[in-house]
């Protein structure tokens, strides 16, 4: 971004105008007649049907220099206009005064993008986005479920879908940052996958039940009244986050999605043998819970790709996503093969005019050739 004594977004008017992204006024009509047709005919959550295309999202930046909230709208409407199926927002409250926090998911434990702690609470961010867009889904990538009571966050979320008509899906996960939870959440932080279990036992009661009632460890409520439910029915697809064993027996047992993210240190899901490993992993203990395997969905989260990953894996294989546009495009091919419904990319590059520009190379080179 630029330095801090410009406005944030100087250009705004002129870079969003698709005449100088390239879109000439057709490729729009025709990319949003392409998402009306996926739209109708792609679901989150059900039994896979062989007819079913791939569904692409992005990760919209909620912090840092690309968070301001006109250029948060901006990308979000052009990756609507890109024909994108969804885009991701992500949750941090808080975040520890380090510069390595600890962070799962890269290699040097830090955030992969600048500046972090300068980042908008999810939820509120999403209805913004829900407000500025008509077509693309939300989903949250990921809710950290004992961050907020069970109740209130119940709410926020049946009236996200509601306002939005239907769009979101809530990507959900236990947490990973005690410094964070310590500051948040009242439950201690050893206790989160209990909590985080009987949160979403709650969520799907207080959702589809006329007289909701629970009486547990973390969550109490009898007599109340929670109208209007979601419009989804009977909720929104609940996507499970994590790449641990407690994170797959919660997919299992209550998830309509497993949504994990491959580049976790300790539970690598990088190459096509460890991910197909743990899909075996998440069928198995999906059997095991009474549950048809085809109601646990298959998603994949991508941090980075191409050039900015290694070609080998610490296995001796191949990265996924490593490599050329066309190495990317077998992966995506291979990954849709093995079930594969949803796949996110995080295009955030160091401004909006090259995150934009990626998206739509990415649209371009990538998602045609599907």
């Amino acid at each position: 971004m630029s330095s801090g004594d410009e406005p944030p977004f100087e250009h705004n008017d002129r870079l969003l105008d698709p005449g100088n992204v390239c879109f000439a006024a057709h490729v729009l009509t025709h990319c949003r007649t392409i998402a009306r047709q996926r739209a109708s005919r792609l679901s989150f959550v059900g039994p896979r049907r062989e007819e079913e295309e791939m569904q692409i999202g992005f990760n919209l930046p909620i912090s840092g220099p690309l968070s301001p909230p006109e250029i948060l709208t901006g990308i979000a409407q052009q990756g609507e206009a890109l024909a994108y199926d969804y885009l991701t927002l992500t949750d941090h409250v808080v975040l520890p005064n380090l510069r390595v926090p600890g962070y799962p998911y890269s290699e040097s434990g830090e955030f992969f993008s600048e500046g972090p702690a300068r980042r908008h609470e999810q939820l509120t961010t999403a209805a913004f986005i829900a407000a500025k867009t008509s077509r693309i889904r939300l989903v949250l990538a990921v809710l950290v479920v004992p961050h907020r009571p069970a109740v209130l966050a119940a709410k926020m979320l049946a009236t996200l879908d509601v306002l939005s008509g239907g769009r979101l899906v809530v990507g959900i996960g236990a947490g990973w940052l005690q410094a964070e939870f310590d500051a948040v959440v009242t439950p201690p932080f050893a206790e989160r996958g209990a909590v985080t279990d009987e949160y979403l036992r709650a969520f799907r009661t207080l959702w589809t039940e006329e007289a909701p009632r629970i009486s547990g460890r973390w969550v109490e409520f009898d007599g109340i009244v929670f109208e209007p439910k979601p419009v989804q029915k009977p909720h929104p697809p609940i996507w499970v986050g994590g790449e641990s064993g407690p994170a797959l027996r919660r997919a299992a047992r209550l998830g309509d999605a497993w949504y994990p993210i491959g580049s976790n240190n300790k539970h690598l899901l990088d190459t096509l043998p460890r991910y197909r490993a743990g899909v075996d992993r998440l069928r198995k203990l999906t059997a095991e819970a009474g549950r048809d395997l085809a109601s646990v969905a298959l998603t994949y989260r991508v941090k980075r790709y191409g050039e900015a990953v290694p070609d080998k894996a610490s296995d001796g294989e191949r990265r996924l996503f490593s490599g050329s546009t066309a190495d990317i495009v077998g992966d995506l091919r291979a990954l849709r093969a093995l079930g594969v419904r949803g796949v996110d990319i995080d295009f955030e590059r160091p401004d909006v005019a090259a995150s934009i520009a990626e998206m739509r190379r990415f649209q371009e080179q990538v998602i045609s050739r599907l």
